[in-house]
């Protein structure tokens, strides 16, 4: 089919025919081989469909050898961790709720053509192959990401077009509705923001279309499988025991501890009741989460009563502070009831910008990171740290996708950037707490940083049709597990910059993304207006005293290897004498970094002296380095050398030149020109009285 002006191509049947599903994708150049497959048996002793989804980065795609000592492609980088994520949610909602077979979505990355995203082929090439599958799969569903660039949207953006685009936008579809949503903005408006997400929609059924003719003639039968369902007679006898008001009781609380106590005790006590029946008990733990999520689903959808007492459109306590770590270069936390995140804030010099090696011909590096973290403490729980997961990662990276449209630029301010967002306790979107304390953070530490930026989420409880739903503003844990969706948004008053929507079920209706979009305003505006800006208005003048202090100048490029010097001999001695950090970009631009201020300025003085063409007249300081019978060399910059001929030394006439001079003397001399040897010639007798 043609797609935005290029030609994608689903082969079937002539590769990786083991699979149970495979499709080899090209989409102009970019060639992705997209497989499903399934174990034959359910895996015991689980209680969720087991679902695994692979992007895999083949650097030979755009024909590169992997850098490293290893050269072969190792652990999938966070791109490719980030791109799993975005097939995986629009993809796991529409398996059965009750398989239990290990499926397993690996999508290969081949070849890549700069006009034609991989990310959105591996997406398509996902749902194909578990369409054509034999495995149980209510689909199909399509991606499309939208841009826009001089304020016109865009399909499928090409990578040219995305680094000047002002939205990044991928919405994934069913037949009906929208199932996926994220996004990474330049302060979108939300009437603009909802325009391109049906817009992606609109094509998405174009798409659908077509995967339904590849299905209709390659599709195979879907296979029975062993349902887990809990058995409704189970049901039953539970409600004989714990009756639904007991059940509401039990879950009405704010306090995560005391809701998790009360169901802890339930759960005994039924235990106790069906000690006979082996197959009951199996399953018991089952049956409970969902007596427990009928009951949250039914207090919401039917009675507005959220288990923490809250009005439907309420957030919870707030509460924001600065400055809680000493000697960082910044700190802040941020607090949402249970749900708690404290950011900090480092600045160091561009060099320690993050590389980048990828697939991605135009991102190379990165200067501002964020990074988050969450231990198991922060739940009240205790397992061993093993490093940040995909959960971790995502999170990060939506936040980070939040915050870059308001970071200052490299000439405004040359640092780079990197903010840590510890979890000290989770109840409900901490990655949207994150973006506040980091955003109060980077304030905090100096950052200019353009407007706020504050994140907050809603949840979604659906009845039996489209028109029976209720949106909860600042959902917390139980109203997330037990809910349909988690739609966060993030932005500044003017605008969104973030956007990730999570749902369990088979889509949403416009109407419900535009009243979530439209609870999110709101409610952000609540955030940044009664707390962040109350607990800090603006940006501090400068940096922390901890922090390192950078100074730039520009030079012209063609003096930068007389800076650098053979073999870095030049720039190596000004950093030796004066302990700073230099950094050259190709358009001459040097950044100086360091906590000393004299040291500093020692090192601008000697980069301007050596990239200065050298003019009669002009006065510089000088160490003696070596003595000759005929004159006296001077060292006046690092790895720039002049002559002063005993001549030109005193206005008395001398003998030698050990009579005025020692090596290591310095002294003033005012600058004649070259000789002709092309050395710069000096001389201390003509330096003007009031030089």
């Amino acid at each position: 089919m043609e797609l935005a002006g290029r030609i994608l191509t689903v082969d079937i049947g002539r590769v990786a025919k083991q699979a149970n599903g495979a499709a080899l994708m090209r989409y102009g150049d970019t060639t992705v081989l997209s497989t499903a497959t399934a174990s034959d048996k359910p895996r015991e002793g689980i209680d969720f469909f087991p679902l695994s989804v692979e992007y895999e980065e083949k650097m030979y795609a755009v024909g590169k050898i992997p850098g490293g000592f290893n050269k072969r492609e190792g652990k999938a980088s966070e791109h490719a961790i980030l791109t799993s994520r975005v097939i995986d949610r629009p993809m796991r909602p529409l398996f059965p709720k009750d398989y239990r077979n290990d499926v397993t979505l690996n999508n290969m990355v081949m070849a890549v053509d700069s006009e034609c995203n991989p990310e959105v082929v591996a997406m398509l090439g996902s749902s194909i192959a578990t369409c054509i599958s034999d495995i149980p799969f209510d689909g199909p569903c399509a991606a499309t990401q939208i841009g826009m660039v001089n304020g016109e949207l865009v399909v499928n953006p090409s990578l040219a077009q995305k680094e000047i685009s002002d939205l990044q936008l991928t919405v994934a579809s069913t037949r009906e509705k929208v199932i996926m949503i994220e996004a990474g903005a330049n302060e979108i408006p939300e009437a603009k923001m909802i325009e391109a997400i049906f817009k992606a929609h609109e094509v998405n059924q174009e798409i659908i279309a077509f995967i339904d003719k590849i299905v209709a003639e390659c599709g195979k039968e879907k296979h029975s499988y062993e349902s887990c369902a809990v058995p409704e007679e189970l049901f039953a006898a539970i409600k004989e025991i714990v009756t639904p008001e007991e059940m509401e009781e039990a879950v009405f609380t704010d306090e995560k501890q005391v809701r998790e106590e009360n169901i802890r005790v339930i759960t005994e006590k039924l235990e106790e009741a069906f000690a006979e029946n082996e197959e009951w008990l199996a399953v018991l733990g089952e049956a409970v989460y969902q007596y427990q999520k009928k009951t949250v689903r039914k207090m919401i959808l039917k009675d507005h009563k959220r288990p923490d007492g809250r009005a439907i459109t309420e957030i919870r306590p707030l509460a924001a502070e600065t400055d809680i770590i000493p000697r960082v270069h910044g700190s802040a936390m941020f607090t949402r009831g249970q749900t708690q995140i404290c950011t900090i804030t480092t600045l160091a010099p561009l060099s320690e910008a993050q590389r980048l090696d990828g697939l991605d011909e135009f991102e190379v590096s990165k200067r501002y990171m964020h990074h988050y973290n969450f231990p198991s403490y922060s739940v009240g729980e205790t397992k061993p740290s093993r490093g940040p997961g995909r959960r971790e990662i995502g999170h990060g990276a939506l936040a980070e996708r939040a915050l870059v449209p308001v970071i200052p630029g490299v000439e405004e301010f040359p640092y780079a950037i990197r903010t840590v967002s510890e979890t000290f306790e989770s109840n409900g979107s901490t990655s949207q707490a994150s973006i506040c304390a980091s955003t109060m953070s980077l304030m905090a530490a100096g950052v200019p940083i353009k407007k706020p930026v504050a994140g907050i989420s809603c949840g979604l409880v659906t009845g039996e049709t489209d028109d029976d739903y209720l949106v909860l503003t600042d959902i917390q844990g139980l109203e997330d597990f037990f809910g349909d969706m988690d739609f966060k948004v993030a932005g500044t008053h003017d605008g969104i910059t973030a956007i990730q929507m999570d749902i369990k079920i088979h889509g949403l209706t416009r109407q419900i993304i535009e009243e979530a979009i439209a609870r999110t305003k709101e409610a952000r505006e609540y955030i940044l207006t009664e707390v962040m800006e109350k607990c800090i208005p603006a940006p501090r003048k400068t940096v922390s005293k901890y922090a390192p202090k950078i100074v730039q100048i520009q030079i012209d490029p063609e003096k930068i290897g007389d800076v650098v010097g053979q073999r870095g001999k030049t720039i190596n001695a000004i950093i030796d004498e004066t302990g700073v950090k230099i950094d050259i970009d190709d358009n001459g631009g040097v950044s100086i970094c360091g906590t000393d201020q004299h040291m500093m300025d020692k090192a601008v003085e000697y980069i301007k002296t050596i990239t200065t063409d050298y003019q009669e007249g002009q006065i510089f300081t000088g160490k003696v380095i070596s003595i000759k019978e005929f004159g006296a060399f001077l060292e006046f910059a690092p790895g720039k050398e002049g002559m002063v001929h005993i001549s030109k030394i005193s206005k008395e006439r001398i003998e030698k030149v050990e009579d005025v001079l020692s090596i290591g003397d310095v002294v003033k001399v005012v600058c004649l020109g070259k000789d002709k040897m092309g050395r710069i010639s000096f001389s201390m007798k003509d330096v003007p009285e009031e030089a």
